[in-house]
C-alpha cells in the first residue's frame, strides 16, 4: 500500500510539473517572450581578479570560468557517448524533458522509498548551469523545464551538447571537458581514451565526491559504472569494456606547485564577504598582497620536504603550518597552511589553535622585567610542589634535572620550567595574562601556575605576532596579507587598517631579545656552515606529552613561526623535540632568503654586560659560564 501511494505521489508531482511547463512554454511562445539564450553561444566570463605579490607580479587569480571551449566536431564520438550514457541516454530523442526518464525515476525512487535517481536531462542540467543557483524550489523546477523546452526550440542538439560539455563542472575549479583533460592528463579532449572519457562523465554527478584529484578510489568506481552503462547501450563492445575497466586510474597531479594555496583560499573567503562573488570572480579587481613568491615557494618546499620525512618516521597524518612576516610591517611574506591543500583546505596557520608550550615564556620574563626584575637576578632551580585545590603539583624540567642557583637569563635561554613557574608567581599571573592579551594572544586564559609552561592555546598567526614584538623593539604590528584592493577602474575599495601598538618599551624588548639570542647561538654551533649569516633570536616550544613542536625565530628582517603535530592533537611519541622537527624548516627558509650579515638595532640606552649565567655576577668574556646580555 505504501509503495502504491509513493508511485501515485510521484506520478502526480511530475505530471503536474510537466503540464505546467508545457502550458508555460505555450504562453511564452504565443506572446513572443522568448528568453535570450545568446550566452549559449557567447558566454563571457567577465574579467578575472588578479592577486599581486610584493613586487607587483601576478601569483594567482580568481575567476569562476576555467573553460577552454572546443567545437562539437573536435570531440571524439566515445567522449560524447560517455556523457550520454551517464546522464541522458535519450538525449537525441526528447524535446528537453524526458518523460521516459521521469517515469523510470518514479518507479526506482518509489521502490527504494527515497530519491536514488533523478530525471533531469542534459538540457535541463545546462539550464541549471547557466541560469539558476543550487536552490531547489517548485517555482525554479517549473522555470527549469520551461527553459529546457525553449532551448530545444532555438538550438540544435549539437549546439546544446557542445555548450554543456564546455561548461560542466568537474570539481577543483575546473570547467569544461578540454580544461579537465588538460588538468588530469595533460592532453586535449580529442585525445582521451574511452576509460578517461568515462572518468569525466562520472565526475559530474557529484564533483565533490568523485574529483580524481581528491578521491581517486571513488572516482574509479564511478568510472566503471559509466563503462557498464556504455556497454548496455551498445556504445562500446565487450572487449573495449573489459580493456577500459582493467586500466588503473592514473591522474597527473602536476609537477607545478601552486603558490600559497591556503593563503589564497583565506583571501578568497575574505573578499567574497567584502565585495561578493560576482565582483570577485568577474569584476577585474586588483588585489595587492604582501606575499613574496620566492620566499613562499622556498617555504612550501622546505615544509613539504621536512614534513614528508616526519611522516615516514611518525605516521602519515603529521601536519603543521608556517608563517613568515616582515618584522617592521607585519606583512605576511610566506604562509603554509598544511602539508597538502588538495586533501585538506583547513588553514592550520590561521585556524588551528594549539598549546603554545615554552614559546610563551618570553611573555613571562617580559612581564618580570616590567616589574623591575633583571636577567641577572637569580632563582633556585629545585624540586618543589604547588597545592591547587585538592591536588598537589610537582612540576619538573624536561631533562628531569635541577641546576640549583641560576640567573633568569640562564632559565629563559635553557627553557627551564621551574624558574619560569617561580617567576610567574613572583610577577603575578594576571599581569602576565594582561601582557599576553596586549600581544594579541586571543586565548581563554586560566590563571594557573602552569601558564608559565605555555598551557594556553594560540594560532600560529598569534604566536608570530607576539614573538615579533621582541624583534621590533616592543612594537606589535598585526600580521596581514592584503595591502589594498582596487576595482577595475583603479579606485581603491579597501585599504588595510593595521593594529599597531607599543606593548613593551624598546629597552625591555631589547633585553629579552639579547637573551633569546643566547639559545640560538648554541644551536648555531651545532649546525655550523648551514647556519644563516645574520643575527637571530628564537624560542622553541613543546606542548605537553609531545603533542606539538614549535619554533619561532627572528632575523632583523623576518619573523617566522612553525609548528608540527597531529590534527587530532595526540602525542607524536616520546622525546620528539623542535630541533629535530620544526627547526630545520625555519633554518632552510632563512638560510635561503637571508643573504647578508645583519644585526638587530637596539635601544641606544642599552649596553652589553658580561655576567656569570649562574650567579649573575660580573664576569670576563671567555670565562666558564660567562654570557653577554643587554641591560
Amino acid at each position: 500500500m505504501l509503495l502504491l501511494r509513493s508511485i501515485l505521489f510521484y506520478i502526480f508531482t511530475f505530471f503536474t510539473l510537466g503540464i505546467a511547463a508545457v502550458l508555460g512554454a505555450f504562453f511564452f511562445i504565443v506572446h513572443n517572450h522568448i528568453v535570450d539564450f545568446s550566452m549559449l553561444e557567447h558566454n563571457n566570463p567577465g574579467r578575472p581578479s588578479i592577486l599581486l605579490d610584493d613586487e607587483g607580479s601576478e601569483w594567482a587569480r580568481f575567476q569562476l570560468d576555467r573553460r577552454e571551449p572546443i567545437r562539437f566536431d573536435q570531440m571524439p564520438e566515445h567522449l560524447i557517448n560517455t556523457f550520454i550514457a551517464a546522464e541522458d541516454w535519450d538525449f537525441f530523442n526528447h524535446s528537453g524533458i524526458s518523460w521516459k526518464g521521469i517515469i523510470r525515476s518514479i518507479l526506482v525512487n518509489a521502490y527504494y522509498a527515497r530519491k536514488v535517481q533523478g530525471a533531469s536531462t542534459i538540457t535541463q542540467q545546462l539550464v541549471k548551469l547557466l541560469f539558476f543557483d543550487s536552490q531547489k524550489t517548485f517555482k525554479r523546477k517549473i522555470k527549469e523545464q520551461l527553459y529546457a523546452l525553449l532551448i530545444e526550440r532555438q538550438f540544435t542538439k549539437k549546439q546544446i551538447l557542445q555548450t554543456y560539455l564546455n561548461n560542466v563542472y568537474f570539481g577543483c575549479g575546473i570547467y569544461g571537458v578540454e580544461a579537465a583533460s588538460q588538468r588530469f592528463w595533460s592532453k586535449h579532449a580529442h585525445e582521451l581514451s574511452i576509460d578517461e572519457a568515462a572518468v569525466l562523465a562520472g565526475i559530474i554527478r557529484s564533483p565533490g565526491r568523485y574529483c580524481p584529484l581528491l578521491y581517486p578510489l571513488s572516482c574509479e568506481k564511478r568510472r566503471n559504472i559509466v563503462l557498464r552503462k556504455m556497454l548496455r547501450l551498445g556504445f562500446i563492445s565487450q572487449e573495449e569494456y573489459e580493456k577500459a575497466e582493467e586500466k588503473l586510474l592514473v591522474i597527473e597531479k602536476g609537477t607545478h606547485q601552486a603558490c600559497a594555496p591556503h593563503l589564497r583560499e583565506s583571501i578568497r573567503i575574505f573578499l567574497e564577504e567584502l565585495v561578493g562573488k560576482a565582483t570577485l570572480y568577474g569584476g577585474g579587481l586588483r588585489i595587492q598582497t604582501t606575499v613574496n613568491q620566492k620566499m613562499q615557494m622556498i617555504a612550501q618546499q622546505a615544509f613539504h620536504d621536512e614534513c614528508s620525512r616526519l611522516r615516514q618516521e611518525r605516521g602519515k597524518n603529521v601536519d603543521g603550518a608556517l608563517i613568515a612576516i616582515d618584522c617592521k610591517t607585519g606583512a605576511i611574506k610566506a604562509l603554509v597552511g598544511g602539508f597538502d591543500f588538495a586533501t585538506s583546505k583547513f588553514n592550520r596557520a590561521l585556524q588551528a589553535r594549539r598549546q603554545i608550550g615554552s614559546v610563551f615564556k618570553v611573555v613571562v620574563y617580559a612581564a618580570a622585567l616590567q616589574e623591575g626584575m633583571t636577567f641577572a637576578d637569580t632563582e633556585i632551580d629545585e624540586p618543589f610542589e604547588l597545592v591547587q585545590g585538592n591536588q598537589i603539583w610537582h612540576p619538573n624540567n624536561v631533562d628531569k634535572r635541577f641546576n640549583g642557583q641560576v640567573t633568569l637569563a640562564y632559565a629563559l635561554s635553557h627553557s627551564n620550567n621551574i624558574v619560569a613557574i617561580k617567576t610567574l608567581l613572583r610577577v603575578g599571573v594576571h599581569k602576565v595574562i594582561a601582557l599576553a592579551k596586549k600581544c594579541r594572544i586571543g586565548a581563554v586564559f586560566h590563571p594557573y601556575p602552569s601558564l608559565a609552561l605555555g598551557c594556553v592555546d594560540a594560532t600560529l598567526q598569534e604566536a608570530v605576532g607576539m614573538f615579533n614584538v621582541f624583534a621590533n623593539n616592543g612594537m606589535y604590528v598585526e600580521p596581514h596579507s592584503i595591502a589594498w584592493v582596487k576595482d577595475q577602474w583603479g579606485t581603491k575599495i579597501f585599504k588595510i587598517s593595521l593594529a599597531k601598538e607599543q606593548v613593551l618599551s624598546s629597552q625591555i624588548a631589547g633585553k629579552v631579545a639579547s637573551v633569546l639570542r643566547l639559545g640560538v647561538n648554541r644551536v648555531r654551533k651545532i649546525f655550523g656552515k648551514k647556519w644563516i649569516q645574520s643575527e637571530a633570536i628564537g624560542k622553541t616550544g613543546t606542548a605537553n606529552n609531545f603533542r606539538t613542536n614549535w619554533f619561532v625565530g627572528s632575523t632583523p628582517t623576518l619573523t617566522t613561526a612553525v609548528y608540527i603535530g597531529y590534527d587530532d592533537n595526540h602525542s607524536m611519541g616520546k622525546n620528539i623535540y623542535p630541533l629535530h622537527t620544526v627547526f630545520p624548516i625555519w633554518l632552510r627558509l632563512n638560510k635561503a632568503v637571508e643573504i647578508s650579515q645583519q644585526t638587530f638595532t637596539y635601544d641606544p640606552a642599552l649596553h652589553e654586560v658580561v655576567i656569570n649565567e649562574r650567579t649573575g655576577m660580573h664576569a670576563r668574556r671567555g670565562d666558564p659560564g660567562a654570557i653577554t646580555i643587554l641591560i
